[in-house]
């Protein structure tokens, strides 16, 4: 039962980082080819491709880090436990309950950022993005953290993958 769902959780995040990371990339990639261009055959510069290309990255980085937990590709030392291999499980988990409060933390204080943007009413300077939209990642980042890492400890503790 357990399994079942975390396969079909682990389906729908790898759909929904795997293409809304390709889109945003793909519309970086032209805003910026566009621009430069653009810059040097007429010498006009587009401010929006340069905001735009930031939000991208702050983007791409955020949901990027759901997907680094899914391919077990977080950074981390593991000087230790290749010196003293029976420490490996031990620090794994110390490291899962690690990830678990950052992304407990992310999900409480980024949802704070994001109601304080909507209260406000900001928006980026060039392209007029409410900036609830951007603040809004940091919450939906903490959640699907906070899900990959249990199915990181469950896998883990079972020893079966999640995606086989």
């Amino acid at each position: 039962m357990i399994a079942k769902s975390f396969k079909a959780i682990d389906k729908a995040f790898s759909f929904f980082e795997e293409w809304t990371i390709f889109i945003a990339v793909m519309v970086g990639l032209i805003s910026l080819f566009v621009n430069v261009v653009l810059r040097y055959t007429i010498h006009y510069s587009l401010a929006w491709s340069e905001e735009l290309i930031r939000e991208i990255i702050i983007y791409t980085t955020f949901i990027g880090c759901s997907a680094a937990l899914k391919n077990r590709s977080m950074i981390r030392i593991d000087a230790l436990p290749q010196i003293v291999p029976f420490l490996k499980k031990p620090l794994d988990y110390f490291s899962h309950v690690c990830t678990l409060g950052y992304s407990i933390l992310m999900c409480i204080l980024g949802g704070q950022m994001a109601m304080l943007q909507y209260e406000t009413n900001q928006k980026t300077i060039i392209i007029g993005i409410p900036l609830v939209i951007l603040y809004a990642i940091l919450p939906l980042m903490g959640g699907m953290m906070l899900v990959r890492t249990v199915m990181a400890i469950w896998e883990d503790f079972t020893g079966k993958k999640v995606n086989e």
